[in-house]
């Protein structure tokens, strides 16, 4: 039986930093079981140079990474997404598309580190914490049983990932 790769889309408004960090995550850590694509609804047109070089420093692949709108993926015939996941909060208050197959859907959202004030050190910090917690959230995800979890309890488990990390990083601050 051959297993089908489950296509995961992470979404932000301008899927230049959150979205591409969590796309090229995936598709390093998922192994072949998920695919990992990102988009946004109002994209920047460019990915953070930021995000490039942490990737690129933490030996991610960055080819193909680009910024892109969701419409790109809310066509008949672009892949079919198994899960639909919101990495801002931006995104989580805004109208989706209704995605064909209807997805799974949670929120995921993480503070913007493209909108990081200070020394450009903390600015880098912060997409180095954002880098964590995806890694962090992203690794829970693609170690889920899927195929033990019921539906609702997948829904669940979805959930608290998008708020486990974010408690835990809030308290350590």
């Amino acid at each position: 039986m051959t297993r089908h790769a489950k296509n995961v889309l992470f979404l932000c408004t301008g899927n230049s930093a959150r979205s591409i960090l969590a796309e090229a995550i995936l598709n390093r850590t998922g192994s072949g079981g998920f695919v990992g694509y990102s988009a946004g609804s109002q994209p920047k047109g460019a990915v953070h140079p930021y995000a490039i070089d942490l990737l690129g420093r933490q030996n991610y692949p960055i080819s193909g990474l680009t910024s892109k709108s969701w419409d790109v993926f809310d066509r008949a015939n672009g892949p079919k997404m198994d899960f639909v996941f919101t990495v801002c909060d931006r995104a989580a208050e805004e109208v989706c598309p209704i995605w064909p197959g209807q997805p799974m859907t949670a929120h995921w959202g993480l503070p913007d580190p493209a909108a990081a004030t200070g020394s450009e050190a903390e600015k880098r910090y912060a997409f180095l914490e954002t880098l964590r917690m995806l890694e962090q959230r992203i690794g829970i995800f693609v170690n889920l049983p899927m195929t033990s979890l019921d539906k609702l309890s997948l829904q669940r488990r979805l959930d608290e990932i998008g708020t486990a990390n974010v408690v835990a990083h809030k308290q350590r601050a």
